[in-house]
């Protein structure tokens, strides 16, 4: 079973930058995609960017330019490296696991982390 732990989390000021990072286990494939998913209060889940194993990636518009995907092999580790970031990124961020090709689409995703706290302030 596929297990994925999410941390880098935190409180930062707009225009501020954070890197989130998640230690994926359990793979018995070579193939798959991972993403990045966030909630904030009183909202659905939405895809931010996602990274196939084969290094295809997506990002939503609204993230576009300001956040950064990559995934580390040797690692296992997926990360997001988010700069700008404005007020209104203020989420629950979530990673999750998907099967090729690269999608944003959330009932794709069939693993999912905790969770960890991104607070934009003004």
């Amino acid at each position: 079973q596929v297990h994925l732990l999410e941390s880098g989390g935190g409180s930062v000021q707009s225009g501020g930058s954070l890197r989130l990072s998640c230690v994926a286990s359990g793979y018995t494939t070579d193939f798959y995609t991972l993403g990045w998913f966030r909630q904030a209060p009183g909202k659905g889940r939405e895809g931010v960017a996602a990274i196939s194993s084969d290094g295809g990636a997506l990002y939503a518009p609204s993230v576009q330019s300001r956040f950064t995907i990559s995934l580390d092999h040797a690692r296992n580790t997926l990360y997001l490296q988010m700069d700008k970031l404005k007020v209104e990124d203020t989420a629950m961020y979530y990673c999750g696991s998907s099967n090729p090709p690269v999608t944003l689409r959330y009932p794709d995703y069939g693993y999912w982390g905790q969770g960890t706290q991104v607070t934009v302030s003004s």
